[in-house]
């Protein structure tokens, strides 16, 4: 029965069962594809007996059982495809190695465990390796470092453990090397700088350590370079600086020391900068302004020095710059009008002086800015009111001085501000009630006079409301107890509010905090 038969397609189906065995009995089949049904059962030792098969192709069924160690008879065998049947396991067979022509071996998303075998060091015209996220163990076998033809390692998100082989710097053709979340140790071996095709390395989430190879400087195919969440110590290589066709770098989340090369000032293609949580020293170097492509920069918990410069905010692509919990002084720049695309600015958490530059309103993106815990002085400029898309103001904790500007409301999709712990004086504008997005509102620990405004009621996304630590009198507006979302905390303590609390609070029974402590309120509870 079809006998003959070389092509068999019933992919994309809603088959079901198990794999007629009548399948591994046509001799001259050399194409199998099974995919995209629901199909069950194991793979059966008889697959051995389709020696014609050039092209496996069984992805996304509902397959289980091991691979049969009857697949090295295969010979001819080119493409073997089985991702994504969750409930394949067991180890990959020391046989795979006798299917000489592979030139493709996925296996990702299955629950493929155990040892990567040697033998596939024998798989001379392998192209691709892809049995990520899967439960593999044990060590990178050295031998993969035999394939010259290797292009692709993609064994990400599975349990490997030791060190990456120094013989994978054999593999001249090689282009993306993807091992992120394992569980390797050891060094970066310095021999993956001879891997001149390399495209992709992303070796994060694992616990290397020792420090990022100068010979990284020869990769000038590299694009993406991610080391993120390891341990490597060390300096940023210099020679980093010559690849320039670089458009990721992430070292966060590492040990690294140093400042920031100057050289990556020639990366032009650079779109992505993550250097955060490390302990990089030294001032940002101006060079970055020549990055015309960066879109996003973080630099955040380290302890880098010197002003934020002026020529960071000539990147027109720029729409995010994190530079929080740093040792940054010196005032921001004005040039930070210049920035046009920036989304989010978050710089808390450094000794910034001067006060807030009036530029910053022609920001027309900016959705996030966050300053807080700083020395900024002045008043918060009415320009700000320009930023229309800004859901996310926190200037706490500087010390800013003047009234609210008028012109607040404007800022008609703010959900968060926070401005306690300032020198801010006045009185809290009607206009709030307009701020229909509000969901936080923090204004303690300031100069604040007057009555709480009845229209803050009208806000009633309200979770927050946190005015403690003022000079506010008069009444609480009962309007304040209609306030449905109201569930985190109403603190108005240390204030000169008098007269009785409002019947209206009995109805929010979802408030976690109440803070009303030292006013000079009377009446019954």
């Amino acid at each position: 029965m079809l006998q003959g038969l070389k092509f068999l397609d019933l992919s994309d189906n809603a088959l079901t069962g198990e794999i007629p065995s009548e399948i591994f009995h046509l001799p001259k089949l050399e194409q199998l594809h099974i995919n995209s049904n629901r199909l069950v059962g194991s793979i059966p030792e008889d697959i051995g007996n389709l020696t014609s098969l050039v092209w496996l192709i069984f992805y996304d069924n509902q397959l289980s059982g091991g691979i049969p160690s009857s697949i090295g008879n295969l010979k001819k065998l080119e493409i073997i495809r089985g991702g994504g049947n969750k409930n394949l396991e067991g180890p990959l067979p020391q046989e795979i190695g006798n299917c000489s022509n592979l030139v493709m071996l996925g296996l990702a998303e299955t629950s493929i465990s155990g040892f990567l075998p040697s033998s596939l060091g024998q798989l001379k015209r392998l192209e691709t390796l892809a049995v990520y996220t899967s439960l593999l163990s044990g060590q990178i076998p050295p031998e993969l470092g035999d394939c010259s033809k290797l292009q692709n390692i993609y064994l990400y998100e599975n349990s490997l453990t030791g060190s990456i082989p120094a013989r994978l710097g054999n593999l001249k053709n090689l282009q993306n090397l993807l091992l992120w979340q394992n569980n390797l140790v050891g060094t970066i071996p310095p021999e993956l700088g001879n891997c001149q095709q390399l495209q992709v390395i992303d070796i994060s989430m694992n616990s290397l350590t020792g420090s990022i190879p100068e010979s990284f400087g020869r990769l000038n195919s590299m694009q993406e370079l991610q080391l993120s969440v390891n341990q490597i110590s060390g300096r940023i290589p210099a020679q980093i600086g010559n690849c320039t066709g670089l458009t990721h770098i992430e070292l966060d989340n590492n040990e690294i020391t140093g400042s920031i090369p100057s050289e990556f000032g020639n990366l032009s293609n650079l779109t992505l900068l993550f250097l955060w949580q490390n302990r990089l020293e030294g001032e940002i170097p101006s060079s970055i302004s020549s990055c015309h492509n960066l879109e996003a920069v973080d630099l955040s918990q380290n302890a880098l020095t010197g002003s934020i410069p002026k020529e960071i905010f000539d990147l027109q692509k720029l729409n995010k710059l994190l530079l929080l919990s740093n040792n940054f002084s010196g005032p921001i720049p004005p040039e930070i009008g210049n920035c046009s695309s920036l989304i989010r600015l978050r710089a808390n958490d450094n000794k910034l002086t001067g006060s807030l530059p009036p530029e910053i309103g022609k920001l027309k993106n900016l959705n996030f800015l966050d300053v807080g815990s700083n020395h900024l002085t002045g008043i918060i400029p009415p320009e700000l009111s320009g930023c229309r898309n800004l859901t996310f103001l926190d200037l706490h904790s500087n010390s800013i001085s003047g009234n609210l500007p008028e012109n607040l409301n404007q800022l008609g999709i703010l959900q968060f501000i926070d401005v306690s712990d300032n020198l801010i004086e006045g009185t809290l504008s009607p206009s709030f009630g307009s701020l229909t997005s509000l969901t936080k509102l923090v204004l303690g620990k300031n100069r604040f006079s007057g009555p709480i405004p009845t229209q803050l009621g009208s806000c009633m996304k309200l979770q927050l409301i946190d005015l403690s630590g003022n000079q506010l009198s008069g009444e609480i507006p009962a309007s304040v107890g209609k306030i449905p979302g109201l569930e985190i905390a109403l603190n108005l303590s240390w204030n000169q509010l008098s007269g009785e609390i409002p019947a209206e609070f009995a109805a929010l029974d979802k408030l976690g905090v109440l803070d009303l402590s030292h006013n000079q309120l009377s009446g019954d509870l």
